[in-house]
């Protein structure tokens, strides 16, 4: 006869290989989405995300085009941070079968999963409309990048700031640790799990939303400030000394900004 012991951590195998596929497979379609141009037609036929530097005519705002603009920004919120939030999910399969009271902790860790990207959607609306402020102040280019050195230098400093400030350490504490954070906001159940989700959102979109901003500056289709941003993302949270990193990496970005505010134009 088998042991009960043997039984369950097998089913709880099954149940991280299938949430580590579904993760892998919602980040993969998500970064093929955003390689393939978000979804933008850009003049000649070819995608935005495939243009280096080529200058398109201004987009004309309505309801379908912010629309397009809030599914560009969700999807890529999901393809930089789910990676970042994988060890958080995985726990939270381990923990939901141990109780014996989920008897699906695959099922109920997607939908931890949801609500967590539910705090994203948020953002993504708040970035709409951020964008669209921007545009029509003329101080973002066709690509979406900062036409103001002001602007640009504005953005850093105010990044480099929130990453010392006691907010930013509370928020990263919560994501660097999800043992913590489970044990202490635990809720039972389905309606729990997106609850846990949200709140779990919440903490990382307060770690990261300024971060986010940065890519008014580098460019919101700029493919290597995507990438390099998921991959500061990857390290600020998972890394040994990812704390000290983002200390560091805030005196950084406050130099940077005030370097080029000494040399920025009026807006």
């Amino acid at each position: 006869m088998i042991p009960m012991t043997d039984v369950i951590e097998g089913v709880l195998k099954r149940d991280r290989a299938i949430v580590t596929a579904g993760l892998g497979a919602v980040t993969l379609a998500s970064w093929l989405y955003i390689l393939a141009g978000a979804g933008m037609a850009m003049p000649g036929g070819k995608s935005a995300g495939m243009l280096d530097g080529m200058m398109a005519a201004p987009a004309t705002w309505s309801i379908s085009y912010a629309f397009l603009m809030f599914a560009m920004w969700w999807v890529m919120m999901v393809a930089m941070m789910l990676p970042s939030a994988a060890p958080m999910i995985l726990l939270f399969v381990t923990v939901s079968r141990k109780p014996a009271k989920q008897a699906r902790p695959s099922v109920v860790a997607l939908v931890f999963a949801a609500g967590y990207l539910a705090a994203w959607s948020a953002f993504s609306i708040a970035a709409v409309t951020v964008q669209w402020l921007l545009a029509s102040a003329r101080l973002l280019s066709p690509m979406m990048e900062s036409t103001s050195l002001a602007l640009g230098g504005f953005l850093l400093v105010a990044a480099g700031i929130y990453q010392l400030t006691p907010l930013k350490d509370a928020c990263l504490r919560h994501c660097r640790s999800p043992v913590y954070f489970v044990m202490n906001r635990w809720r039972p159940g389905p309606l729990g799990a997106f609850r846990m989700g949200c709140e779990h959102g919440v903490f990382c979109l307060g770690c990261c939303w300024i971060l986010m901003g940065l890519l008014f500056y580098g460019g919101v289709m700029n493919l290597a400030w995507i990438g390099g941003l998921t991959a500061y993302v990857l390290i600020e949270k998972l890394a040994p000394m990812g704390d000290r990193i983002g200390r560091f990496t805030g005196t950084v970005l406050i130099i940077w900004g005030v370097a080029i505010l000494a040399f920025a134009a009026p807006l």
